[in-house]
C-alpha cells in the first residue's frame, strides 16, 4: 500500500471517480457518505483495502465522527470532496438548506483540514485535495451560494499551499467545470458535449496534479480558457452575463 486516503462524499460523481483512481494506484481508502448502502456498494467495486464511515457532514457530530474514526490511523492524503449545491434565487432557499450548504462546503472542509494537517506536518509529509469549481472564480447568480462557498475553498487552498511551502505538505485545489454528475443533470442536458467533463477524466487530472504538488488544477482546455477569459474581463461584465443567464433560467 502506498498510503491512506480519506475521501468525503465518495459515493457518486467526482468522489467515486477519485476513489477508483486512488484504488487503482494501490492506496488504502477511507470513504465517507451519508448512505451506508452506497458506501458498501462502492467498497465492493474497489480492489483496494477500504474502510467506510457513515457520516452527515452538515452536522458537527458527523464531522467529529469522521475524525474519531481515524484516531488510530494516519491519513496521508485528505480529499475534501463532499459538497451541496443549490440552484435558483437566493431568497427562494430555506434557511436550513442554506445552513447545510455552508456547513458541508465550508465548515466541514475547514475542520477536517485543520485536524488532519497537524499529523501531516508532524510527519513532514502529506497532501490535501480540496474540490472547488470554476464557479468559484466569479459570481454566478443562478447558484450564488455554491459559487461563493467555492470561492472560499479556492482562496483558503491557495493560501495554505503558499504557507506550507517547504514543509513537505502540499495543498491542491481542484476546480472542475460542468461535470456529468447527478447534481448537474439538468444543466448538462442543455450544454454541448464539448463543455461537459466526465468524472473519470477530472479524477485523473486531479490525481496527477496532486501527485505533482500543483496548487491549482483546472481540468480541461475549455475550462482553463473560460477561467482565463473571465479573469481578463471587468467583474461588472461577468456579473451581468451571469445575471442574464440566471433570469432566463429561473424567472
Amino acid at each position: 500500500m502506498r498510503g491512506s486516503v480519506l475521501i468525503t462524499g465518495a459515493t457518486s460523481g467526482i468522489g467515486a471517480s477519485l476513489a477508483k483512481e486512488f484504488s487503482d494506484h494501490d492506496y488504502r481508502l477511507v470513504i465517507t457518505s451519508r448512505s451506508e448502502a452506497e458506501l458498501i456498494a462502492l467498497k465492493t467495486s474497489l480492489g483496494a483495502e477500504t474502510q467506510t464511515v457513515v457520516a452527515d457532514l452538515s452536522t458537527p457530530e458527523g464531522v467529529q465522527h469522521v475524525i474519531d474514526s481515524q484516531q488510530d490511523q494516519e491519513i496521508d492524503i485528505l480529499v475534501n470532496n463532499a459538497a451541496q449545491l443549490l440552484w435558483g434565487n437566493f431568497q427562494a432557499h430555506e434557511a436550513q438548506a442554506i445552513n447545510d450548504l455552508l456547513a458541508v462546503n465550508i465548515q466541514a472542509l475547514t475542520t477536517l483540514s485543520e485536524h488532519f494537517i497537524k499529523g501531516m506536518l508532524r510527519r513532514g509529509t502529506g497532501k490535501i485535495l480540496n474540490v472547488a469549481s470554476v464557479a468559484g472564480f466569479q459570481a454566478v447568480p443562478a447558484m450564488g451560494l455554491y459559487a461563493a462557498s467555492k470561492a472560499y475553498v479556492i482562496s483558503l487552498s491557495e493560501s495554505m499551499s503558499e504557507q506550507l511551502r517547504g514543509s513537505g505538505v502540499s495543498v491542491t485545489v481542484l476546480c472542475p467545470g460542468v461535470t456529468e454528475t447527478a447534481s448537474t443533470s439538468q444543466l448538462v442536458s442543455e450544454l454541448p458535449d464539448a463543455l461537459v467533463s466526465a468524472p473519470d477524466d477530472v479524477a485523473r487530472e486531479a490525481f496527477e496534479a496532486l501527485t505533482a504538488g500543483e496548487p491549482v488544477c483546472i481540468p480541461g482546455i475549455a475550462n482553463k480558457a473560460a477561467v482565463t477569459l473571465a479573469q481578463l474581463q471587468p467583474r461588472s461584465v461577468m456579473r451581468r452575463i451571469g445575471g442574464m443567464v440566471a433570469r432566463l433560467r429561473f424567472v
